[in-house]
């Protein structure tokens, strides 16, 4: 393999070409912007001036109205995927920016409720996803895991209801069982049995924690639901024994720099906790979170950490081995990037 270019102008190799897994990336948000706005044009749905001459959009979601006014923006994105079509471009150019960003793995999480109504049901929305997952992996030389969320939000018998369905596609592109949405209306504790339906099944617990809420939101997550990652899990970094036990049981923090500034629960890049969560021994895994309402791709947040918190080459290398070594990829992959990372360091 060929040593990795430098970044113009820097010395130092290109992160984008480092080799990588992408483990925190929700399924609309996942969507181009130019791409928002020509399936607007073509359905017909008006976007706000957030979504297009202000985008991307001022966000701050620490108060229930900012949270609003961000859940009201990724509902209206939703709202332009209309068709199978649709769908398939979605993942076939989200596969694409993968590949260009170095992510060899991409888990993307998807609540097929928000489609149901409009592919026919739960059953079919999922097999429509994990259909169009597998072309747009093959397509783009990106191999694609699903991970089916449940919305907090909604009454826990409904995600028992996504549990089973998400059991039914263990080892056929399903690779995880979620939970996200606003933590301040819907404790992880009530989600426990859709939780040990998913685990029992084999699937990776990966429910959002820690990022609205503080450490005990993360601690529901670790203790009743059986984390085997968190999604952003900054807060446990206030809580040194909490964080001493998430060391412990090798559980990963999928930390996403550029979504916690944006959305106010961190109040500047150095103040997200990445480099002390690192320097605690947590296993990290940088993601994206939603790039159509932040702005930027997985390549930008190890540049933020890079830049910002001065993370050598060889602490990137290292952030990009606990990603693949929390992903649920399949041992040829794990191997084929874990190999591509050390000839990007050398």
């Amino acid at each position: 393999m060929e040593p990795a270019a430098a970044r113009p102008g820097s010395g130092r190799p290109d992160v984008a070409l480092l080799p990588k897994a992408h483990l925190h990336l929700h399924f609309t948000g996942s969507m181009r912007h130019s791409t928002l706005v020509e399936l607007a044009a073509v359905h017909g749905v008006h976007l706000p001036d957030a979504l297009v001459e202000d985008w991307p959009p001022k966000l701050r979601a620490t108060d229930e109205r900012g949270w609003f006014r961000f859940q009201r923006l990724y509902d209206i994105a939703r709202s332009v995927l209309r068709t199978p079509d649709d769908l398939r471009r979605l993942l076939r150019e989200t596969a694409e920016d993968e590949a260009a960003e170095g992510s060899g793995w991409l888990e993307i999480q998807v609540d097929p409720s928000g489609y149901a109504a409009k592919f026919g049901g739960l059953t079919p929305t999922v097999e429509l996803v994990l259909d169009a997952a597998r072309e747009a992996g093959e397509a783009a030389g990106v191999g694609i895991g699903v991970v089916i969320a449940a919305n907090r939000t909604r009454h826990p018998l409904d995600a028992k209801t996504l549990a089973r369905l998400a059991v039914r596609y263990t080892g056929r592109g399903v690779v995880g069982f979620g939970l996200s949405n606003d933590e301040r209306r819907g404790r992880a504790y009530d989600f426990e049995g859709a939780f040990r339906i998913a685990k029992r099944g084999g699937l990776l617990s990966d429910p959002h924690g820690g990022e609205l809420l503080g450490p005990a939101s993360v601690r529901e997550c670790l203790e009743t639901l059986d984390a085997d990652r968190i999604g952003h899990g900054v807060r446990a970094v206030e809580d040194p024994r909490l964080l001493s036990r998430i060391v412990d049981r090798g559980v990963t923090l999928e930390v996403c720099p550029a979504s916690n500034v944006s959305l106010g629960v961190a109040a500047t890049p150095e103040d997200v906790p990445v480099r002390r969560l690192f320097e605690a021994g947590a296993s990290i895994a940088l993601g994206a979170d939603d790039p159509l309402l932040f702005g930027s791709r997985l390549a930008r947040q190890y540049d933020l950490v890079r830049d910002v918190h001065g993370f050598s080459d060889a602490e990137l290398a290292e952030l990009a081995r606990q990603s693949v070594r929390a992903s649920a990829a399949p041992d040829d992959v794990r191997k084929r990037l874990l190999t591509g990372i050390d000839a990007w360091l050398a």
